[in-house]
């Protein structure tokens, strides 16, 4: 079978196509035939060595995926052979098979092409955990959203609608704006350099939102802070893009 691996730590030239025989599945596992791979920054954090990975190189890439049960191992109940099932946070969608845990894959719908299961695995089940679990957004809330027109920022943003609050996003482009607003943010800021903060305040009344959810890097987490109302929350991920400097408190 074809994979994508890296074979060391570094930029893009670590990457190759290679083969390499189908794997098999153990016990808990099933052999998926995969359809679609999702792309994520996760996968550059892996390929630098600053990002969570198990496998020593080389190893393919991809932590996500959706595609048909080939095959199980032992022991396997919840799927069969013929399945079609998605997954996240499973090493090696990069390739033309991969085992994975059963207990991994769930079900995809008819109705949901490939693509589509892929794309909102761990990008949904983020911005599901964000606005429900992290800060479970009330009827009136305000959120500030870095990124807004990304696939994380779309989700999240469509998310916290649905459970009545109101949404600032920020874009880095004006480009970007159109995607934002119609996944339904009530205002969009067009920063690119992290100076958005005074606008923030502007368009709260001077009052700053309950929630910020920054995964832009460092260069935004101070006007995250200062975007906060009183008792607000910052939600700031994406390790990956390094960790924020020093906060004077």
């Amino acid at each position: 079978m074809r994979v994508i691996e890296m074979t060391g730590i570094g930029g893009p030239d670590v990457l190759r196509l290679a083969e390499r025989a189908d794997p098999h599945p153990g016990p808990n596992e099933a052999l998926v035939e995969i359809a679609a791979a999702g792309v994520n920054f996760m996968d550059v954090g892996v390929r630098r060595g600053i990002a969570w990975t198990e496998q020593p190189n080389p190893k393919p890439l991809g932590v996500e995926g959706a595609g048909r049960v080939v095959s199980v191992g032992p022991q396997v109940r919840s799927v069969k052979a013929g399945d079609r099932v998605a997954w996240v946070y499973a090493p090696g969608s990069y390739a033309d098979r991969a085992v994975i845990a059963a207990d991994a894959l769930v079900p995809v719908p008819d109705g949901i092409d490939d693509r589509t299961a892929t794309a909102v695995m761990m990008q949904g089940l983020t911005a599901s955990h964000f606005a429900t679990d992290f800060y479970p957004v009330r009827p009136g809330d305000t959120a500030l959203v870095h990124a807004a027109a990304g696939g994380l920022g779309l989700l999240l943003t469509q998310i916290i609608k649905m459970r009545g609050g109101h949404v600032i996003g920020r874009v880095s482009t004006q480009d970007k704006v159109v995607s934002a607003k119609a996944a339904g943010a009530d205002h969009v800021i067009v920063d690119p350099a992290g100076d958005f903060a005074a606008e923030v305040r502007r368009l709260t009344g001077g009052k700053g939102v309950n929630v910020v959810y920054d995964g832009s890097g460092p260069a935004t987490f101070q006007g995250s802070i200062d975007s906060l109302g009183r008792s607000g929350t910052l939600c700031w991920f994406g390790p990956v893009l390094g960790g924020p400097g020093p906060l004077d408190i």
